[in-house]
Formats: C-alpha cells, sequence, structure tokens
C-alpha cells in the first residue's frame, strides 16, 4: 500500500523555488543558447574594446583634421559596400530555413546577382571619387579603401555559411576578432612612424580588406560545391530534392529585392550624419562626431550578436516549422532588450563627461556633448532590433524596407536643418529622430505583421513552451 502522505505528496503540486520558476519560463535548451550567446558576446566584447582602442588611438596621433578626413572617407565606403552583398545573406537564411538542403539551388543565381552588384558598388564609388571628392587626400583614400568592398563581401558570404552551420566559434573568429585585430596592429604601427598620416593608415587598411577577401575564398568554394555543414533540418537524404529547378536571377530578384534595399538602406541611415558633416562643417566635426558613433556602434553590438549572429538562422527555422517558439522568443526579447538598452543608456551618460577627456584628450571635449544626446539612442535601436526580428522572414521584410525608408529620409532632413547650426550636436539629433522614427515604424510594421498572422492553433506568445 502506498502510504497516505506518498499519496498526497503525488497529488498534490510541488512547490517550485524561484529560480526554479524561473527556469520553467525559459525556453528549453536555454543553457546551450546561453553557453554560445557568452562566446559570441566575449568575442564581441574583444572585437569592441580593439575598435575602441583603435580608434581611439588614431584620434590622437592623427589629430581633429587629419583622423576627421580618414574616417569620413572609411564611412564612404563602408555606405557603398553594402550593396555588394545586397542583403543576400538574410535571403539565403529565408531559404534555407524554409527549403533547408535543397536551398542551395538558389547559390548559383545568387553569385551571378551578386557580380553585378559588386561592380555597381564600385562604379558608385570611384565615380563618387572622381566628381565629388575633394583633392585635399579624400580621393586617393577613397581608391586605396575600395577594397572594403571585397572585404565586406567576403565576411558577408563566410557568415551565411558559418551561421547555416551553427559554426559559432569559427563566426566569432571571423565577423569580430579578425578585423579589428588587424586594423589596431596597423595602428599599433602608425605610432612607430615620426610622421602619422591618415594615408599610410588608409593603405594598410585597403591592403588587410583585400587580404581578409583572399582568405574568405575557399568559405565560398564550400557554398558552391554544396558541402556546408547545415544544421537543423535533418541528414541531407531525408530533404535533398536534386531535381529541383535552379531559379533564374529575375526570380532571386523577385524574392530578395526587399533584403537588398534594406542592406543598401541601413549603412546610408547610421553613417550619411558623419559624411554630412564633412561637407557642411568640415573634418574636425567630422572627427569628433565619429568618435561618438564608434562608441554607439560598439554598444550595438550586443543586439547584433544576439539577433544577427545567434539567432539569425534559427528565427528562420523557426518561423517556418516552430510558430509558438518563434513568437515567444519575440515577445521574451523584446522585455529583455528594452531594460538593458535603458541600463547601457544610463551608463553611457553618467560615464562620457569623465571618459572622453581622460581617453581622446581634451581636443575631443566636444564629443561629451555628442554622446550625452546618442545615449537616447541604446533603447530605441534594442527594442527596434528586438521588435525587427520577426519582419526578417517569408514575405514582411518589405515593411522594415519601408520602416528604414522613412527613418533614413528624417536623418538627412534633420541633419540638413540642424548640422549647419549645431554642428556634430545636430547630427546626433538627427540621428536621435532617425532612431525614434525607426521604431516606430517597426513597431507599425510588426502590427500589420501580426494582423496577417494566421492562427495556426498553437499556444499564447505569452505562454512558455515546453519541451
Amino acid at each position: 500500500m502506498i502510504p497516505e502522505s506518498a499519496g498526497a505528496q503525488a497529488t498534490t503540486p510541488v512547490s517550485l523555488r524561484p529560480w526554479q520558476r524561473l527556469e520553467a519560463l525559459l525556453l528549453p535548451g536555454w543553457r546551450r543558447a546561453l553557453a554560445t550567446i557568452s562566446l559570441l558576446g566575449l568575442a564581441t566584447v574583444f572585437g569592441a574594446a580593439m575598435v575602441f582602442a583603435t580608434q581611439t588611438l588614431l584620434a590622437r596621433e592623427l589629430g581633429p583634421n587629419d583622423y576627421g578626413r580618414f574616417v569620413s572617407s572609411l564611412a564612404t565606403v563602408t555606405m557603398i559596400a553594402p550593396l555588394a552583398a545586397f542583403g543576400l545573406t538574410q535571403f539565403r537564411m529565408k531559404v534555407y530555413g524554409v527549403e533547408g538542403w535543397a536551398a542551395h539551388r538558389w547559390i548559383k543565381p545568387s553569385l551571378q546577382f551578386t557580380l553585378a552588384t559588386t561592380a555597381l558598388a564600385f562604379v558608385i564609388l570611384f565615380g563618387w571619387a572622381l566628381l565629388f571628392a575633394p583633392h585635399d587626400g579624400t580621393r586617393f583614400d577613397l581608391f586605396v579603401l575600395s577594397p572594403v568592398i571585397l572585404c565586406f563581401l567576403a565576411i558577408d558570404l563566410i557568415a551565411n555559411k558559418l551561421r547555416l552551420e551553427d559554426n559559432y566559434r569559427a563566426m566569432a573568429l571571423w565577423l569580430s576578432l579578425m578585423i579589428p585585430s588587424s586594423r589596431l596592429m596597423v595602428v599599433l604601427l602608425l605610432l612607430l612612424l615620426a610622421q602619422p598620416s591618415a594615408t599610410f593608415v588608409a593603405c594598410c587598411y585597403g591592403a588587410i580588406a583585400l587580404l581578409v577577401a583572399v582568405a574568405g575564398l575557399p568559405h565560398l568554394r564550400v557554398l558552391v560545391r554544396d558541402e556546408i555543414k547545415l544544421r537543423g533540418h535533418g541528414p541531407r537524404s531525408l530533404e535533398a530534392l536534386p531535381d529541383a529547378p535552379s531559379p533564374s536571377v529575375y526570380e532571386l530578384w523577385s524574392q530578395a529585392w526587399a533584403y537588398g534595399v534594406y542592406a543598401a538602406l541601413y549603412p546610408v541611415f547610421f553613417q550619411i550624419s558623419t559624411i554630412l558633416l564633412k561637407y557642411l562643417d568640415g573634418d574636425a566635426q567630422a572627427g569628433m562626431y565619429s568618435i561618438g558613433l564608434a562608441v554607439m556602434t560598439a554598444i550595438y553590438l550586443i543586439p547584433t550578436t544576439i539577433y544577427q549572429k545567434f539567432l539569425l538562422a534559427k528565427l528562420h527555422r523557426w518561423a517556418a516549422h516552430d510558430r509558438p517558439k518563434f513568437w515567444l522568443v519575440y515577445r521574451q526579447g523584446n522585455i529583455g532588450m528594452l531594460a538593458l538598452g535603458v541600463l547601457i543608456a544610463i551608463g553611457l551618460a553618467a560615464a562620457s563627461p569623465w571618459i572622453v577627456p581622460l581617453v581622446f584628450g581634451h581636443a575631443y571635449r566636444g564629443v561629451v556633448s555628442i554622446l550625452l544626446v546618442l545615449s537616447l539612442c541604446p533603447p530605441l535601436r534594442f527594442l527596434s532590433t528586438a521588435m525587427g526580428s520577426v519582419l526578417l522572414t517569408e514575405d514582411y521584410m518589405r515593411y522594415r524596407v519601408y520602416a528604414i525608408s522613412a527613418a533614413t529620409l528624417i536623418v538627412i532632413v534633420v541633419n540638413a536643418a540642424l548640422i549647419p547650426r549645431f554642428a556634430g550636436v545636430g547630427a546626433a539629433w538627427g540621428t536621435v529622430a532617425g532612431e525614434l522614427a525607426l521604431l516606430l515604424g517597426t513597431w507599425s510594421s510588426v502590427r500589420l505583421f501580426r494582423r496577417e498572422e494566421p492562427d495556426d492553433g498553437g499556444p499564447a506568445v505569452d505562454e512558455p513552451v515546453t519541451p
């Protein structure tokens, strides 16, 4: 016989401790996810630290004018470079998430399309250099920095392959450490020169970019030969479709245009303030603002690590095969990212007045007021990144295009209105206005997306999914 007390224990719910209740609300496999995010986060922190050290040493060694000329040239190239990849990484994540092993049929047309977009990116860069760049060394800098386009394309393709393979260690090396460590070595070499030169730095950056592009060729060969170790879709034999037709370039364009337009617009949205400062107020103000933007870039690596490096392939897979988990990640991500963004904003506003003069010197004291304004951005960006994660899938990427288009237009208009009067601070307010517009546009887009979302009978978004 079973003792009465034992029977009572069998039928009475066991009281869970606080951490056990918290664990019950989390996604299955959260421990492994936390370990992976920690690995990517640690690499991101090291990479961000090296970027910050590089920017600091460059700013101190070159001075506001030369530093401003160099970073505005680099910003111009990095604004054009994403046109080469044309957002096809996002598109490949989508088709691999839906089609699994059969998605290899999209590789050939995507590479053909990439050749055309890469050529277009070089034409735009060289045309800008010849027709609009001033003769103060900017034109030369743009030419020698042009391999950054190839580097960006190589990193994009490599990241695509490594995400699909869940190879997070290699992804941490390629995406977070390789370029920052190489550029830091260049700047340390600069310290040995009697007369530091922005031209020397531009030449070295161009050489690094070319070497990284060459180093990415083996990964490209794996993609072309369909030797990728795809994760999350079972063995190849269960899902491979050898007779699936290879799409045309036109079919690729019809499905991928939204990803490409977003990829082309985002760097304009993010970098245009630096370039407008150069042409409306001079190199010194562009240099000041670029330091503030470098700090924000380091901060924005946090949502990038979580959503682009870790969750991207999974979100596409869950969107096609596990809608309840997809919406649960969305809900929990919004709350967590908003809270984290607020904490970082408070820390940035509190630390800027005493860290900037200490690190960069009194010549860059004007960066403090820029950072105080930009400290409003982290909560906006973190929340818009989390909310926008659901718009990376299916046919809803066009909503993000509408949002980034409106936000980019607002950034340009506000910058043009405020820079002549307020210089770098005006550019900072333009950036805040753009981030707010992007958040509101993303929120509106998600509402439309949810309205069109079919009821699949799964649990509500705030219900935990059990294994």
